[in-house]
């Protein structure tokens, strides 16, 4: 992939800036309205961008499908936002005056997506922004670039079918580049907010940048995500969230179980059935209709899955499957660790499931908070008391807290996003457009005098 050039890239950011503010004086229910054409022209191209997806990021075509389906989704979901962009009407404590707050479009929104999810990320973001009243620079994986140029191909087709010869196919923006461009967008002012998806490292390297300039950011970084599994869970049911939680995508999602914390007690139990459910698992082509576990996205992935499992090794942990298979392919491994060490806490994006014992649930929680990251959480438990304990104060601390369901898949309608290493930004549903505009808190002082607020007296 060749990178653009600084002056390319100020070409594109002029132009997202000029088409920007002819966008913020549309309608937000006529903005909803190119959205809804919008995933109307997804639906016609989800094969189309599925396949780029399986060519691109290696997964699976129920997983590439479903991709694309989340674009699908958010779209219908801002056209419904279209209409509800309000803010509050507060009393105010001065007489004949009025207390309001309204939301206006932000300007610029930079995206840098991963490889992993390089259309239903791009999607939780241009489809809030756009409806927002913003223009979008998008920095795609440059391991995905068919699902990009599909994407925007698909966008193109959408403004002209709606609004045809008013230019907004400039409301998307393509940034082609790698470690140097991510940076000129956070170095860069006349982006409004940067949303960057990607490793945690790649986040401590961006946000020194936007803090910087005082500029606003949302990152979805890395997640270490666990499952605990009570005595009075449902075995059965937990080893289905456990297998498409852990080696779903190949075990390269952020929100891939990663860490399996077991009451002491159903500890053989659940094993005994997990154990023959991954050896039972197809590998392979991820073209071949019956696949459910692709390759990993590259021969550097391979070795940081082997590495991880010679160190696991060397610490004497029981280690089950995990051989590579050739072509970037691996068997999903389970790895039975006595305590949560450092290379437990790191967060390895393949298919590794490490598994940990407890006996009391304080400690389970205490063992599932107790990692850098905190994306995605669940618990299987049927006694009520557990389950409320885990999505309390006192339980986990994740953004994601899920009742006998895995860590992974989750709906657009609510807000995505998690805390402490995971970047604490939000997504998608719920109210995560509040961070793609600006808030007004507006005075309107209708009558004749002008009384302060808090009392105060000045001059006569």
């Amino acid at each position: 992939m060749n990178s653009i050039t600084k002056s390319h890239y100020d070409q594109i950011l002029e132009k997202a800036t000029a088409i920007q503010h002819k966008w913020r004086e549309i309608p937000a229910p006529r903005r909803g309205e190119l959205l809804r054409v919008f995933g109307n022209q997804l639906r016609e191209s989800q094969e189309g961008i599925a396949q780029c997806i399986m060519t691109d990021a290696k997964k699976i075509r129920a997983e590439a499908l479903g991709e694309v389906q989340e674009a699908i989704d958010m779209c219908d979901f801002a056209v419904g936002l279209s209409r509800q962009l309000y803010g509050l009407t507060i009393a105010s404590e001065r007489p004949e005056h009025k207390l309001q707050e309204a939301y206006h479009p932000l300007g610029i929104i930079g995206v840098i997506t991963a490889f992993n999810f390089p259309c239903a990320v791009w999607a939780w973001n241009h489809c809030l922004s756009i409806v927002c009243g913003n223009s979008v620079v998008w920095k795609a994986s440059p391991k995905a670039l068919h699902v990009t140029a599909a994407c925007k191909q698909a966008w193109d087709q959408a403004v002209q079918n709606c609004m045809p010869g008013e230019g907004f196919e400039d409301l998307l923006q393509l940034v082609e580049g790698h470690k140097e461009q991510a940076e000129w967008m956070a170095d860069d002012a006349r982006i409004s907010l940067l949303s960057a998806t990607g490793s945690t490292e790649m986040g401590k390297t961006l946000a020194p940048r936007v803090a910087a300039r005082l500029g606003k950011a949302l990152y979805e970084l890395g997640g270490n995500n666990g499952m605990i599994v009570s005595k009075h869970g449902n075995l059965d049911l937990a080893v289905r969230g456990i297998v498409f939680g852990a080696v779903g995508t190949a075990g390269q999602r952020c929100t891939t179980l990663r860490r399996l914390i077991v009451q002491e007690q159903v500890y053989d139990d659940l094993l005994t059935k997990l154990k023959p459910a991954y050896a039972s698992l197809p590998v392979g082509d991820q073209f071949n209709a019956e696949t459910l576990v692709g390759p990993l996205i590259d021969g550097a992935a391979v070795e940081r899955m082997q590495s991880a499992l010679s160190s696991a090794r060397e610490k004497g942990y029981i280690v089950h499957g995990g051989e590579s298979l050739g072509d970037c392919l691996v068997r999903p491994a389970i790895v039975e660790a006595s305590t949560q060490c450092e290379l437990v806490q790191t967060e390895t994006f393949a298919p590794i499931l490490y598994v940990l014992k407890y006996s009391k649930l304080e400690e389970a929680i205490q063992l599932h908070n107790g990692v850098p990251q905190g994306l995605s959480s669940c618990i299987f438990t049927d006694n009520l008391q557990e389950a409320e304990t885990f999505t309390a104060a006192v339980g986990s601390d994740c953004g994601i807290v899920n009742v006998n369901i895995g860590p992974s898949g989750a709906e657009i309608g609510g807000a995505f996003g998690g805390e402490k290493e995971t970047g604490g930004g939000r997504e998608s549903g719920s109210d995560a457009w509040k961070q793609y505009m600006r808030r007004s808190t507006i005075t309107i002082n209708y009558g004749k005098s002008l009384p302060l607020a808090q009392g105060i007296k000045f001059g006569d």
